[in-house]
């Protein structure tokens, strides 16, 4: 919205500095912290009063988890208000991936609240129905995909690229469009799993996030894609104010997040934020680079279905608890050991994934 202050410029003054991208991307975020900030008391405040006891814990889960009882979950809101605000306070309303990105995170958002509100209403761990979250997801990921490549460049549309292998692209056909809605949909639900303990789940989705923003403001500029050889998707480089905003919110959020948490994000958060990673993919033509950036949410997920499998065929388990956080909780690793170890791990991902865009 702040964009059409250029529109007063004559090229020299302050209202010029809203042309760039990088003044935006910092403009949106000092506006999700300060948000995060000045919301996240009464919210949480809200929340404990309206929610009493709190998310519900599992019974079958660590037992360490019985003393977070009573802690007010839906604090996804905080995130999502926060990014949504300096969004569309920031970056072009005319871009259609910024549309995009929000898009998909209001729709997911709205799913895991729903999920969120069932569980707290009746006091136990059963939400909306698997089944019917899916659905919904897919129909929202369908709808992403589509948007996405309606405005692709038409050399990329229906078409995979790989990184390192920069000069190939994969030629899909329509066998694109299951695959984007696979991307989606399988990276909100990965973080969704990984959100498990304390401060685990946001701050990689910053770490991943600030990673596809960066490749977001770097496809979106003809210099640098000429310079590292990767293909030019123009209008991206607005993904980065969306970007920004998620990072100044999560740190918001992770204020209060941190352990002993005064509240958790619950599947508003993870839904929302999983769902915003995946389309940022989508929409960069980088789903294959999320596999890498966004590594720990796949070994989350993949040691819930491998756990699952297992199980079913031989009556045993691979690991102590699934997702494999659970894993080292009941080896007897500190909550804050394996929340920072998984961070560190996080970090580093997501530095291998920016490689691969000088790697050629």
């Amino acid at each position: 919205m702040l964009y059409w202050l250029t529109l007063l410029s004559d090229g020299g003054d302050v209202f010029n500095l809203f042309r760039y991208i990088t003044f935006r991307a910092g403009g949106a975020f000092l506006t999700a912290l300060t948000f995060g900030f000045l919301f996240g008391p009464p919210l949480i405040l809200s929340l404990r009063r309206r929610q009493g006891k709190g998310q519900p814990i599992r019974e079958d889960g660590p037992e360490t988890h019985f003393s977070k009882a009573g802690t007010p979950t839906m604090g996804g809101l905080l995130i999502v208000g926060a990014l949504v605000t300096s969004t569309l306070l920031w970056a072009r309303l005319d871009n259609p991936y910024v549309w995009l990105v929000l898009f998909v995170t209001l729709a997911f958002g709205l799913i895991g609240f729903a999920d969120d509100y069932a569980k707290v209403s009746r006091g136990n761990v059963k939400g909306v129905p698997g089944r019917v979250r899916l659905i919904l997801g897919f129909a929202i990921a369908l709808a992403a995909a589509g948007w996405a490549t309606w405005h692709h460049p038409a050399e990329l549309q229906l078409q995979l690229a790989l990184p390192v292998f920069k000069d190939v692209l994969v030629n899909l056909g329509w066998v694109f469009m299951p695959f984007a809605m696979i991307v989606i949909v399988g990276s909100a639900n990965a973080v969704n799993l990984t959100d498990g303990l304390d401060g685990l789940a946001i701050m990689p989705v910053m770490i991943a996030s600030g990673a596809l923003g960066i490749i977001a403001y770097t496809v979106g500029r003809t210099d640098f894609t000429e310079y590292l050889g990767l293909h030019y998707v123009p209008g991206t480089g607005e993904i980065l104010i969306f970007v920004a905003g998620l990072v100044g919110g999560g740190l918001g959020f992770l204020w209060y997040n941190a352990p002993p948490a005064a509240v958790f994000m619950g599947d508003t958060g993870s839904l929302a934020l999983g769902g915003a990673l995946g389309a940022i993919a989508v929409a960069t033509k980088h789903e294959l680079v999320l596999g890498i950036v966004g590594g720990l949410f796949v070994a989350e997920a993949l040691s819930v279905i491998v756990q699952v499998i297992y199980f079913k065929r031989t009556g045993k388990r691979v690991f102590l608890m699934a997702p494999i956080h659970h894993h080292y909780e009941k080896k007897g690793w500190a909550e804050p050991q394996i929340v920072i170890r998984f961070w560190i791990i996080a970090l580093i991902l997501a530095m291998i994934g920016l490689a691969t865009l000088k790697l050629r």
